[in-house]
């Protein structure tokens, strides 16, 4: 086989790994129907069965706070908030870190391949009587540039875009 052939061959495979993620994440199903939320109140991270450094817990819960309120349209409460009490329609995020791995910043900034950081976490959203409306696992990372903390930034924004799509303060239950 020409040296050609091999390099056409490497840019479909390279193509067709960008692109699958992007085509398998687009919903067949149809626009997602958003449920009534008036706001959403976030109880604190909890890292039972994982050992998860204090600045990452920190800035888990002050990451996904700013950015509740900043993507989803909603205000955010923080656990023992006593304003959320009298919020009609509340949501409530539990979350629990199912995976982590602290990565290096000095070899991702050597190397751009190696030494990414990643935290999984699993995201239960209830209503007030504790009836689970949506549930979903939620991975952050930082590969290539960035301090170790930006995870926490990335897992932030999906778990922000996530109750964007199905909670809005407009939204008729």
């Amino acid at each position: 086989m020409s040296i050609a052939r091999l390099k056409t061959f490497a840019l479909v495979g390279l193509a067709l790994a960008i692109i699958a993620p992007v085509l398998q994440a687009q919903s067949t199903t149809g626009p997602t129907k958003k449920m009534k939320a008036a706001g959403i109140k976030v109880m604190m991270i909890e890292s039972n069965e994982i050992k998860l450094p204090a600045e990452f817990q920190v800035s888990l819960y002050e990451d996904l706070l700013a950015q509740l309120e900043k993507k989803s349209g909603l205000k955010a409460y923080r656990e023992g908030d006593r304003r959320a009490d009298s919020a009609a329609d509340l949501v409530i995020l539990h979350t629990s870190v199912t995976g982590f791995k602290e990565g290096s910043e000095r070899l991702r900034q050597v190397t751009t391949v190696a030494g990414a950081t990643s935290i999984n976490v699993h995201c239960t959203f209830t209503d007030a009587s504790g009836k689970t409306l949506l549930e979903e696992d939620i991975k952050g990372k930082v590969r290539f540039f960035g301090g170790n903390l930006r995870a926490t930034y990335d897992f932030a924004k999906k778990t922000a875009q996530l109750a964007h799509e199905h909670f809005s303060p407009a939204a008729r239950a």
